[in-house]
């Protein structure tokens, strides 16, 4: 391990400038090239008058080499969560430029002449300390959802991000190895940045340059690789398991990491049973960093990192006293916990989600707590909804294979009340749900995170024009229950004085809602066998299934209202996407 602010400036012998960085394919990028394309940058960055530049740079190599740089040239960089240009536009007062992929490609080509000049200068400042030294105090700003939806800076400085690498070098460091680090996580999040760029970067060992996307590439990068470590989300993590070739990756993975939110204990037993082990869950925040672990084959209790300090407060509280604070004080945040006797804990929800409800308090972790032990609740998400009197709380409901059984056996209606009776066991009538939504995952975004807008989205008809009430997978086939609203923007004109639903627009729900699961489907061949039985009138529910035939590339879908086939046709799909 080499300490973060040294990374330009330990000197190095030609062993050590081969020391792996970065896996693209066959090819291996080694600290040479990584020293090389920083000098590089650096000399471009110097020439430059903005100060604060925002990283939206998606390939975690030049964003890497260009991070550095910046910490060289004494300039802030500027992480935000993601590139859209409403989310720049926000956060316009915190930046002076932006650099994404093709920016820096340009700015490289536009001074071609000048990183020319610097050529043999960047050759020898790779083998040699190159003079760059890094401020350890340097800082760093990401952003991160506050609680009323605007993003929230969270500044750090370069100490900080180095003092945690070191406790992860020290907590797994003998189990990851000379792993390559896999990641389905983008780098623009703490845990992302840690994991995938920072930590490997200091310890020696090779990130690879692609996202991870399934099973089966997984496994051409392991056959690259050889042995790797996965860094991934909940929400990633408990979709794998059903794709191909999921319990075959061979070598299997030396560990898999998850953090952003609790994975499914279903999730983390197939994990166990596929590779003996469930995945290694990390809690923590943006401004905490990593907080503590847990493997629930071993323990649903979450076990402080090493050298991390916790307490709960009176109201139930985690305080949390660590070396990754900018402070050597207690950090109080907003989970409330239960402690064991071995210094071990439980998160029991937050404490800033309580609700008023026709005057009754309601927590919404504790109703999310309590669906969560009913056997058809895999993961629960509750969210306030405004009413046109009242607010009311809408349920998204991730359903297990029993919850989905029954979605399909006694319809959506009876699955919702019957979750209500058992809230009502616990809870005042008034606070219960009033608006439900079943699906096969929950709407987790690329950090892990379960977004409000989100949640709420759920309950409004998708930008296609249908309203997703239900959702419910068994094997390859997919079950939906859609409703139609009345006011479309297809039925203007189809038919005046008697309004239907266009069969072409049938078709296209079809599709889209297909490619949802199988990507692959937006490459359409042809839709075969198509036909139309009944009209759709304003406001029906519709049921759709999607049945998928991976080895003919097809999917057969059914349409049916009130019981009887309304519409059914087949997609067939190319090979290659």
């Amino acid at each position: 391990m080499i300490a973060l602010h040294d990374v330009l400036s330990v000197a190095v012998d030609a062993a050590g400038l081969k020391t792996p960085v970065c896996r693209d394919g066959d090819v291996v990028l080694d600290r040479a090239a990584f020293r090389a394309r920083a000098a590089g940058l650096i000399a471009l960055l110097q020439t430059r008058d903005a100060q604060r530049y925002a990283l939206c740079i998606d390939d975690p190599f030049d964003f890497a080499c260009a991070l550095f740089a910046l910490f060289a040239c004494g300039k802030e960089p500027v992480i935000p969560a993601n590139a859209t240009p409403g989310y720049l536009a926000d956060l316009a007062d915190a930046y002076d430029a932006v650099l994404t992929d093709a920016d820096l490609l340009r700015f490289m080509a536009r001074d071609s002449d000048e990183a020319d000049s610097h050529a043999n200068t960047n050759a020898a400042a790779a083998a040699t300390p190159t003079g760059h030294f890094l401020d350890p105090q340097a800082p760093l700003t990401l952003y991160t959802s506050g609680s009323s939806g605007t993003p929230k800076p969270i500044r750090k400085t370069l100490a900080q991000f180095n003092a945690e690498v070191h406790t992860l070098e020290r907590q797994w460091g003998a189990l990851v190895g000379d792993a390559t680090m896999l990641a389905s996580v983008p780098h623009h999040h703490i845990y992302g940045l840690l994991f995938r760029v920072l930590w490997p970067l200091a310890a020696g060992r090779a990130f690879d340059r692609a996202i991870s996307l399934e099973p089966l590439h997984l496994q051409q990068q392991i056959d690259q690789a050889g042995a790797t470590v996965v860094v991934s989300t909940p929400a990633q993590l408990s979709r794998w398991p059903a794709l191909p070739g999921f319990a075959a990756l061979t070598p299997a993975p030396r560990a898999f990491f998850s953090s952003g939110g609790p994975l499914a204990l279903e999730a983390a037993q197939e994990y166990a049973s596929a590779y003996g082990a469930a995945p290694l869950e990390i809690y923590g925040s943006t401004e905490t960093g990593g907080i503590a672990w847990r493997r629930q084959d071993q323990t649903d209790a979450w076990q402080p990192v090493a050298g991390i300090e916790v307490r709960r407060d009176e109201d139930g509280a985690l305080n949390v006293r660590s070396p990754h604070l900018d402070h050597r004080g207690w950090h109080r945040t907003d989970d409330q916990i239960a402690l064991d006797a071995d210094g071990r804990f439980r998160l029991q929800g937050r404490l800033d989600r309580v609700l008023k409800l026709d005057g009754k308090r309601v927590s919404l972790p504790e109703l999310e707590a309590r669906l969560a032990r009913h056997p058809y609740v895999a993961q629960a998400a509750l969210v306030p909804l405004e009413g046109a009197t009242r607010k009311r709380v809408g349920a998204v409901v991730a359903l297990t294979e029993a919850g989905s059984e029954a979605l399909r056996d006694e319809g959506r209606v009876a699955l919702a009340k019957t979750l209500r009776r058992h809230l009502a066991d616990f809870f005042d009538v008034v606070v219960l749900p009033r608006h439900w939504r079943f699906r096969a995952t929950l709407p987790f975004d690329a950090r892990g995170k379960l977004p409000v807008a989100a949640l709420a989205a759920a309950f409004e008809p998708r930008r296609e024009g249908m309203e997703v009430l239900a959702e419910a997978r068994s094997g390859d086939t997919l079950h939906y229950d859609l409703r139609v609203p009345p006011t479309l923007v297809h039925f203007a004109g189809h038919f005046p004085g008697l309004p239907i639903l266009p069969g072409v627009v049938q078709v296209d729900w079809a599709i889209r809602l297909a490619a949802d699961h199988v990507p692959a489907a937006r490459a359409i061949a042809s839709v075969d066998r198509l036909k139309f039985m009944a009209p759709v009138a304003p406001g029906a529910v519709l049921k759709l299934t999607l049945a998928h035939d991976a080895a003919r590339r097809r999917l057969q879908f059914v349409y049916k209202l009130s019981g009887r086939e309304c519409a059914s046709g087949v997609i067939v799909y190319r090979e290659h996407a």
